[in-house]
């Protein structure tokens, strides 16, 4: 800000000083005041502006732009505080997607192995269902061969032998029904 007003003091006399009057006014000018210019005191009113002009908006200015900064700096610490946050969340979802995997992953070792016991256990009662099934089969046929044989030797009595041929007294059909009954 210096700077500009020091540059400004240099520049603007040399600006109005390039820019010439006619013959005539500077003739009167210096027969009014005796000197041949008036650049002192166009200096001199141009110093007093400017200092009361810095007065007026030098505070204003410098309380705008500090303002403007702390707020730029608000802003930006708000951003890396979401930025942090938003790292942290990362990490934490990383954490848990970790753990999720290995979860998962135990999770199929688990299915896996309940799969095998599964399969060996569903192996072991088809045997088991095979060895009795073979069981009754052999009963069921036993059953049947005697089945068979009491049917062809039903068959066999009853065409061949009638109730001619034996020769059972009545006492001895007493007998036998009493046996069969006891």
């Amino acid at each position: 800000m210096k700077k500009i007003v020091l540059l400004s003091l240099l520049v603007l006399p040399v600006i109005l000083l390039a820019s010439g009057a006619p013959e005539g006014e500077v003739t009167r000018y210096f027969e009014q005041t005796g000197r041949e210019n008036d650049f002192w005191p166009r200096l001199v009113n141009f110093i007093i502006f400017a200092s009361l002009l810095y007065y007026l908006i030098a505070n204003p200015i410098k309380n705008f732009f500090k303002g403007r900064s702390e707020g730029i700096a608000t802003q930006l610490n708000e951003i890396e505080a979401k930025l942090q946050a938003a790292k942290d969340e990362k990490k934490e979802a990383q954490t848990r997607l970790d753990a999720s995997s290995k979860k998962a992953e135990e999770i199929i070792e688990d299915a896996k192995k309940e799969a095998a016991y599964l399969a060996q256990k569903i192996v072991e009662e088809n045997k088991n269902e095979l060895v009795l099934m073979d069981k009754q089969f052999a009963e069921k046929m036993t059953s049947e061969e005697r089945k068979a044989a009491r049917e062809a030797i039903d068959e066999i009595l009853n065409e061949n032998i009638t109730n001619d041929d034996i020769m059972i007294s009545e006492s001895k059909v007493v007998d036998i029904i009493s046996k069969k009954v006891a």
